[in-house]
């Protein structure tokens, strides 16, 4: 960094700190504040709220406040619940608004949109962004959860696309797995990468309550449901080779995608309860003869579900608990953590 340039050149990084206004359009009043008073507001909000500057080591310092209208101000929208899903989940939401939101890890994939369903606040983060810009390896996943949990989120669904690696399940099953299996390969997985280890249990990577929920849900909904499996990440983009597939399916796993990891342990390291919904678009390439799926197989099998999908999501929101009571919350109890959690 340099700092050649004397006190001028610390003004943006002082109004990066959480809290401080950012500057805005030419009429905003708070463009003109002096150095020393963004200083002092800053020790100010320390001292009076006790809280250390909770960002992690070597993370970037980006503005923590959301922004409407073009301007910064501070957060004062919160959620419940969490959705991570595809665009067409836009429509789930109620009285929605669009906010813009920063984390120590960049912006999350794209604008969250809060809103609700029933009694429910939710959030919702579209995982691969409005236009599908980032491919499953590219996946801004520490953002997109950091957000989350930084809007008072604490319990997430994950709903997505996978192929089966069984038979029996054709295209429109749906998988709540609850077992999961990483052959990802050069992803960022935790948070605590630096000043001291942080061990996360991840014997059972997916909430018990949120499973019950969702089980009960599509069960409701007429789906072909399967209550439990092992779901295999994938690093993609890529689909599976055959002798792949066939191996996956050698060892006893469900279903594979190319999204669930590290989102899952990431939710772990963040003390989220997460959910995954798994539909069946194809059976992948070692389960029966042929070319394969193709990616735009995939899309249009789930577009002609995602009514289904939204309706299926919208029921699990609406009976989740509103009080946790699984083991998901206390995840980090007796760990000492780097840095505070938003």
């Amino acid at each position: 960094m340099n700092h050649s340039g004397g006190a001028p050149q610390l003004l943006p990084q002082i109004r990066r700190l959480r809290g401080i206004p950012q500057p805005c359009e030419p009429r905003c009043p708070h463009a003109a504040i002096p150095l020393f008073v963004l200083a002092f507001a800053h020790r100010a909000i320390q001292l009076s709220t006790g809280r250390k500057t909770g960002y992690p080591q070597n993370a970037v310092l980006t503005p923590g406040p959301a922004r409407r209208s073009g301007y910064s101000r501070a957060m004062v929208t919160r959620a419940d619940i969490g959705v991570i899903g595809g665009s067409g989940f836009y429509s789930l939401l109620d009285d929605a608004e669009e906010i813009e939101l920063s984390t120590p890890y960049g912006p999350p994939s794209d604008t969250v949109t809060i809103g609700r369903i029933g009694s429910r606040s939710v959030a919702f983060i579209p995982r691969h962004g409005r236009d599908h810009r980032f491919p499953p390896h590219r996946i801004p996943y520490r953002a997109n959860l950091w957000a989350l949990r930084s809007l008072g989120v604490r319990q997430v669904l994950a709903p997505s696309a996978v192929g089966s690696l069984k038979a029996e399940y054709g295209p429109g099953a749906l998988v709540i797995p609850d077992q999961l299996v990483d052959r990802t390969s050069g992803r960022v997985q935790t948070y605590y990468d630096a000043n001291g280890a942080v061990h996360v249990a991840f014997a059972d990577p997916y909430c018990p309550s949120g499973r019950a929920v969702a089980v009960r849900a599509a069960q409701a909904g007429d789906w072909q449901t399967v209550d439990g499996g092992t779901l295999v990440v994938i690093e993609g983009p890529r689909f599976s080779t055959r002798a792949e597939s066939q191996w996956y399916a050698s060892n006893g796993w469900s279903i594979v995608g190319m999204t669930g990891f590290p989102e899952a342990i990431l939710a772990r390291e963040l003390a989220l309860c997460y959910t995954s919904i798994s539909l069946v678009t194809d059976h992948d390439a070692g389960v029966e003869a042929g070319q394969g799926v193709t990616h735009d197989e995939v899309l249009a099998f789930f577009a002609q579900n995602v009514t289904r999908m939204r309706s299926l999501v919208s029921e699990t929101v609406q009976a989740l608990p509103e009080e946790r009571t699984c083991p998901c919350g206390s995840a980090l109890d007796g760990i000492k953590l780097p840095f505070d959690l938003p």
